[in-house]
Parts: structure tokens; sequence; C-alpha cells
């Protein structure tokens, strides 16, 4: 269904019978998910407004994890009534897709994000400010960092309790984002849940100039970048006469049919094809964080409130990756020799630039986030392969990436001095005489990112590695298993660090996290275990949903 077609359909039935203007067909039970989160998120901005201050944390995390918990039930019951697979179709007038790469991927950042939310309501690992508990963000974001105002703020035991909407408005796009259908439809879910992020990532209570050094930086590239992206949804509807998915590879597999008498000069030019589709990749690939539009990733990661940098680095991935399978996958399947040694270069660089830059980091924040960068190289891996195992191995391996990277950067959380965070790597030394639960937790995560046997690491390396072998791409593969074995040394060295280095007198505390941080990376070490040692059911279910509607 295309809706430009539809929208003058409907202009054309208004003109003939004035007073009868057809409403659109929406079909509000399939898209249940993504509604329930956007009214929670209204509601939680009209809490903000009229319940008293002292009441608004707790009812603000309370709505959150309720709407998030229903979007995923709403999920579940979507799929078990047969709209991953049998009853996969388009919905919204064919802007949305409601199949099974999209429920899954639904389901995956719907959960992510309730782990998340638990992570930022946490008010016990800095000390109690005038008599109140603080929590990651700052007292009050429109204040002068150090002003007179923000002394007050503190002072007076303010808490930013807005991230909790800010949060779900983020999570909403990115339920949208890699179930868009249409080339519109993702530009406006992309838009939708990044400016929520630019927000939250200048919230931080303690460093406010580095968050907001950070934010800025995401803002202005993450501008760029959907300049990119829009130029080049421009540029492929004036190659095709149309902004849907379907009809975009159906010009390019069959020619123009049809032609638009108003873009009779542009449709079928092959130069509009090849340019828009670049400009289209790059803006999604800035998303995921690859070489050469990675230079975000580490100054963003280390400035942010580390809740919200986990949250990012989790589901944001997760809601690229689904967009960009699902363009490759169903708008340029008739393009792929065209693309496929691009994205090859594309994942190579990834793999061996976020290894090996990696090795120098003396922060772990930004240690975490090169890791992150080489693991997109790894799912790009996947996503090469263009068959439907690649589909099924790079939906396993975000799930269960998006939860050891949600669970290590709540441990990071508890790790601290005077100054809040101690994110500097010499501090770690010893970490493991100090407090061996904790740092034998970051360990089981290190292990998971380096994958190795018995993780969830490893078990999803394994199954995009396989994928990417069978279609042929075996250099790929090699170079893969190498940067692995880079990255290895620079997660056994923090281990290393922490086992068999003396603790230093003046070094960091580990602070007792409230059961809510506690309950985020408990999940994240069950998770990671059970996907490394029983993977099979969850890779079949991704199999099960590794098929796109078209």
């Amino acid at each position: 269904m295309n809706p430009v077609t539809d929208i003058h359909t409907l202009w054309t039935t208004a003109a003939e019978a004035p007073g009868r203007i057809p409403a659109p067909h929406i079909e509000y039970a399939q898209l249940s998910p993504t509604l329930i989160v956007f009214g929670a998120a209204i509601i939680g901005v009209l809490v903000e407004a009229f319940l008293p201050r002292r009441h608004r944390h707790t009812v603000q995390l309370l709505l959150a994890v309720l709407a998030l918990a229903a979007g995923f039930a709403a999920v579940v019951g979507l799929a078990a009534g047969g709209f991953a697979t049998t009853k996969a179709h388009l919905a919204a007038m064919g802007a949305l897709a409601v199949d099974g790469p999209a429920l899954f991927l639904q389901g995956t950042i719907l959960l992510v994000s309730l782990v998340a939310v638990f992570t930022f309501a946490e008010r016990r690992l800095d000390p109690a400010s005038h008599g109140k508990r603080v929590d990651s963000f700052a007292a009050q974001a429109a204040a002068v960092p150090g002003g007179a105002a923000e002394q007050a703020a503190v002072k007076a035991g303010f808490t930013t309790s807005e991230v909790f909407p800010i949060l779900l408005f983020a999570v909403g796009g990115m339920l949208i984002f890699p179930a868009a259908n249409d080339l519109l439809t993702l530009f406006v879910a992309l838009e939708v849940f990044s400016l929520p992020l630019y927000i939250l990532c200048a919230l931080a209570r303690r460093q406010r100039l580095l968050s907001q050094e950070a934010a800025l930086k995401y803002f202005l590239l993450g501008a760029f970048s959907s300049a990119f992206l829009l130029f080049g949804i421009a540029l492929l509807y004036g190659y095709a006469g149309t902004v849907t998915y379907a009809g975009i590879a159906e010009v390019i597999a069959d020619g123009t049919k049809q032609i638009d008498p108003a873009l009779a000069g542009t449709m079928g030019n092959d130069a509009l094809l090849l340019i828009g589709g670049a400009l289209v990749l790059m803006g999604l690939l800035f998303k995921v964080g690859a070489v050469p539009f990675h230079m975000w990733t580490p100054d963003v990661y280390q400035g942010a409130p580390t809740p919200v940098t986990g949250f990012m680095a989790a589901a944001t991935k997760v809601a690229a990756f689904g967009a960009l399978l699902r363009l490759l996958y169903v708008v340029l399947p008739g393009m792929r020799w065209d693309w496929r040694p691009v994205m090859w270069g594309v994942a190579i660089v990834t793999m061996l630039g976020g290894a090996i830059v990696a090795i120098t980091q003396t922060d772990i924040k930004r240690l975490l986030a090169y890791s992150s960068i080489a693991h997109a190289g790894f799912i790009l891996a996947g996503v090469l392969a263009t068959t439907q195992d690649g589909i099924s191995s790079v939906l396993f391996y975000l799930a269960a990436y998006s939860f050891v990277t949600l669970g290590a950067f709540a441990v990071v959380t508890l790790v601290r001095d005077a100054g809040g965070e101690a994110t500097q790597l010499s501090k770690w030394a010893g970490l493991g005489r100090r407090s061996p639960l904790v740092a034998a937790v970051f360990a089981v995560f290190l292990l998971a990112f380096a994958g190795i046997p018995l993780t969830s690491g490893f078990a999803g390396k394994f199954a995009v590695f396989k994928a990417a072998a069978q279609s042929g791409a075996g250099w790929l593969v090699v170079i893969g298993v190498l940067s692995s074995a880079i990255a290895a040394f620079f997660y056994i060295r923090v281990i290393v660090l922490m086992f068999f280095n003396e603790p230093k007198a003046d070094g960091p505390s580990v602070a007792v996290p409230s059961p809510l941080t506690t309950t985020a990376i408990a999940l994240g070490v069950v998770v990671t275990l059970v996907l490394g040692l029983a993977p099979q059911y969850f890779l079949d279910l991704a199999g099960q949903a590794g098929t796109f509607v078209r």
C-alpha cells in the first residue's frame, strides 16, 4: 500500500463528495506496544505539571515500569497471535510493518528499557544531600552549573523526575524505528528518539560541564547525520517517485512502470539511487556507531550520566540495526552487489578500529565505548550475510549484547570515590580483593564481550560468523576472529587489573545499591549465562522471527 497514493485518493474522494472525508484505517491493537509507551509518556508530562514535587519520582517510576511491562506484554500477545509469522503484514496504511523482526526487536527494546529504568531510579549510590537522597541526574537541569539556582535546587532536594517521560518518548521512537516501512516514518522515528537522548545526555549531577559538552557534540553530529539521511530520502524519492520501501524496491527491480510527470526527469536515474542510498546508510551507520561515523561515541558515553550511557548503548544499537536490516533486505536487495563491497569495508575498519583503539584507553567508559564500536562491526558481519540465517543471528546478537552492556554500565555506577564514579582504569586496581562479588560480576560481562565460551557473547559471535561464512564472506570472518582476539586482550587486562594487582590505599569504594540496581545487574548476569549455556531456544526464536514482510 502506497501512502502517497492513499493520500491522493483521500483528497480526490473529498473533492468528489464534500463533507465525506474517509478516515485513515489504523490497526490500533497491532500498534498497541508503541501507543502504550507514548500514552504513558504523555501522562508522565502531565504528572510533572500537576503532581506535587515530593510524589513525582515514585509515580513516574511506577508509570514507566507499568508502561514498559504492558508494552512487552502487548508484543508477546501479538507474537502469540501469529503476527510474527503467518499474519505478518503492513499496518497504518503501509507506514509500519508488523512482522517477526519488528516484534522481536521491539520486545528486546522494551525489556532493555525496563531494566534501564531501574538504574535511572537508583538513589542510594551517592551520599544524601541536605538529608535527602539523590540520583544520577542534575537537581535542576535548567540551572547554570555551580550557580546560585543549582545550589538552591540541591539544598531543596529537587530531583529531575522528568527523565522518566523523556526516556519513554525515546523508547517510543525506538519502537517505530525498526518497524518503519517508508522513509518518512523512518526519519520521524529517528528524530523522536534522538531528541530525548540529546537531553538525557546533558543531565549528569556530577561533572555537569562534561555532560553538557557530550550532549552538544551528540546533538551537532546527530543533526548532520539526520541531514544526510533526509537528503538521501529526497534523492530516493526523486529516483522512485515514492517513499515506501516496497515501491522503491519494485522500481529498482523492474524499472519505472508508471512515470510521474512531475518526476519524469529523475525517475530511474541510477545516480540518484546510488547517492541517495549511500546517504541514508550514512545516517543509520552513525546511529550504530560504525567507523568512520563513530567519533561521537567515546565522548558521549564518557560525559553522559552512566545510566543513560547504558540505556543508549543497548537500546539505540538494537533499534538502529533493526532499521538497517530492513533497509538493506527490503529496499535495496536489488543493489546487493553495489552495497556489499562498501559494507564489507565499513565492517572491517569498524571491527579493527574499535578493537585497536580500545587498547589505548585509560577510562572504563571510553573503553566500553570503543568496545561497542567493535561489536557494531561484528554485527555488521551478520548483516552482510544477506540470508535468513544472517537476520536471525543479528537478532540474537542484539538481544544478547544489549543485556551485557546494560549490566556492565550498571556495575560502573557502583565503583565510586569522593568525586563520584571512579572511571579511571588505574583506580580499579585490586577491586577483586576489596569487593570480590562486584569484580566477579564485571568479569562475567567482560568475558561475554570477549566472546568466551559459556557466555552469550560466544553464542552471538558464533552465530553471526557462521552466517557470514556460509554466505561466502570467509575473509570477513577471519578478520572478525582476529579483531576478537585483539579485543580479548584489553578485556582480560581489566580482569587482571582487578584481581591480580594490589589495591591502593586511597582507592575507590564500592557503593551498596538499592534492590533496583541489584536487580538490573542480576538480570544482566542471568541473561548472559542462560544465552551462553542454553542458547538454542533463543536462536530458534530468532530464526522464527527472521522473515521481513514486504
